[in-house]
C-alpha cells in the first residue's frame, strides 16, 4: 500500500530526510522490506554498493507488491554481485589529470562535485565511483578544477554531476556556479539531479532563488515510473521552471520498471503536462551490477517505434545509448542487434 506511513513532524526537512533514510540491511528488516531469511545474502551487496532510500522515495512504493518499480530501483539485489561488465566502462576515471573533471567530449566536460545521493539507485551507472561523502570536490580541488578549464578553450557546457549536485549547501552550489560562469569560453551550466524526484523538499524557494541569479543553468532529471510524478516532485520543477530554468527528463529504460508502452506513454505525457521536457531515454548503461535491469536494444528499438505512433512530437523522447568510445549519444537505430544489449 502507498503512502501508509504516518508522516514524521520533519517529513518536509530534506535534512531529516538525509538522517533517517535507511542504509544497512538491518534498517531493511526493520521497515519490513527483506524478510530475515533473506537478508543475510543481501550484506555482501550493500557491503559493495552503498543503500540509501529516503523515506519520502519509500512513501511511494507499494510494499505488498515485490515488482513495484519504486523497489526494483532503490532495494539492494543480490544479482549486482554478478559479473560480466566493466565497473567504469566510460573511464570517467583517469579522463583528465585533475581529479574529480571528466571530459569525454570536445566541448563538454562534468565535475563530480559529490559521490553521495539521496537514493542510491541500483540502475546507477557510477554505482562502482559513488559513496556516501557528501562533499568530493573541496576548495582545493575545486581550484584545480576550475583553472584547469581556463585551459580548455573548447570547453562551452560545464555540467556538475556526482552522486547529486543538490545535496550540497546553497551557499557551496552558488560559489561553483559563479566560478564556472566567470570562464568566458563555458556560455552554459548544467546540474545533473534526481532530487527532484527522490528528495522534492530540497527544492524550496531559497534554492530556486540561488539557481536562478546564475542562468544560463539547465537542469536534467530522472524520472523513470509515473508513480514518481507526485504532487511534490512537479511541484519542486515548478519552482524551477517557473524561475526560466529548464528542466529536462533524462529516463533510463529498465527491465521490470518501465518497459512497457503504457509506462512510457503516461511517463512522457505526464511530464510534458508539467512543463518538462521529456528528452532521452537511454538503454541501462553497460555497468557492473546492473545486469539484472538491461533491456535488449531491439526492445529500446521496438518501444520507440511504438512511442512514436501514439505521442506527439513534443512529448516524444529520444531513445539512446551511451556507448563506451562513441563521440556522443547513439540513436537506437545506428545501433547493430547484433550481439548488443546494453
Amino acid at each position: 500500500m502507498r503512502g501508509r506511513k504516518k508522516r514524521h513532524g520533519s517529513w518536509c526537512d530534506w535534512r531529516w530526510q538525509l538522517q533517517h533514510a535507511i542504509r544497512s540491511v538491518e534498517a531493511l528488516e526493520a521497515e519490513a522490506l527483506v524478510e530475515r531469511a533473506s537478508a543475510e545474502a543481501l550484506v555482501p551487496v550493500v557491503n559493495r554498493y552503498p543503500l540509501c532510500i529516503t523515506p519520502y522515495y519509500l512513501e511511494l512504493a507499494n510494499r505488498a507488491d515485490p515488482a513495484d518499480p519504486v523497489l526494483l530501483q532503490c532495494l539492494p539485489d543480490r544479482r549486482e554481485l554478478d559479473g560480466g561488465q566493466a565497473a567504469d566502462p566510460f573511464a570517467e576515471e583517469g579522463s583528465t589529470d585533475v581529479p574529480g573533471l571528466v571530459q569525454r567530449y570536445p566541448d563538454r566536460a562534468l565535475v563530480m562535485t559529490t559521490s553521495a545521493c539521496a537514493v542510491a539507485c541500483r540502475h546507477c551507472t557510477r554505482k562502482n565511483l559513488l559513496g556516501d561523502q557528501r562533499h568530493v570536490v573541496g576548495s582545493r580541488r575545486w581550484a584545480a578544477v576550475c583553472e584547469e578549464l581556463q585551459k580548455r578553450p573548447a570547453v562551452r557546457e560545464v555540467i556538475l554531476s556526482g552522486g547529486d549536485p543538490l545535496l550540497l549547501e546553497t551557499e557551496a552550489l552558488e560559489h561553483m556556479l559563479h566560478d564556472l560562469h566567470a570562464i568566458s569560453h563555458v556560455e552554459v551550466v548544467r546540474i545533473g539531479t534526481r532530487v527532484p524526484v527522490v528528495l522534492p523538499m530540497r527544492i524550496d524557494d531559497a534554492l530556486a532563488d540561488a539557481l536562478a541569479r546564475h542562468r544560463p543553468l539547465w537542469v536534467n532529471t530522472q524520472f523513470n515510473h509515473p508513480v514518481e510524478l507526485t504532487a511534490d516532485a512537479l511541484a519542486a520543477c515548478e519552482r524551477l521552471i517557473s524561475r526560466g530554468i529548464p528542466v529536462s527528463n533524462q529516463a533510463v529504460l529498465l527491465r521490470g520498471v518501465n518497459d512497457n508502452l503504457d509506462t512510457l506513454r503516461e511517463l512522457c505525457n505526464s511530464l510534458q503536462r508539467n512543463m518538462i521536457r521529456p528528452y532521452y531515454v537511454f538503454q541501462c548503461d553497460p555497468v557492473q551490477g546492473t545486469g539484472h535491469f538491461h533491456t535488449e536494444i531491439g526492445k529500446g528499438i521496438e518501444l520507440s517505434h511504438e512511442l512514436s505512433c501514439s505521442l506527439g512530437g513534443l512529448a516524444m523522447p529520444r531513445f539512446v545509448a551511451d556507448v563506451p568510445g562513441s563521440d556522443g549519444k547513439t540513436p537506437l537505430g545506428e545501433l547493430t542487434m547484433e550481439g548488443s544489449s546494453s
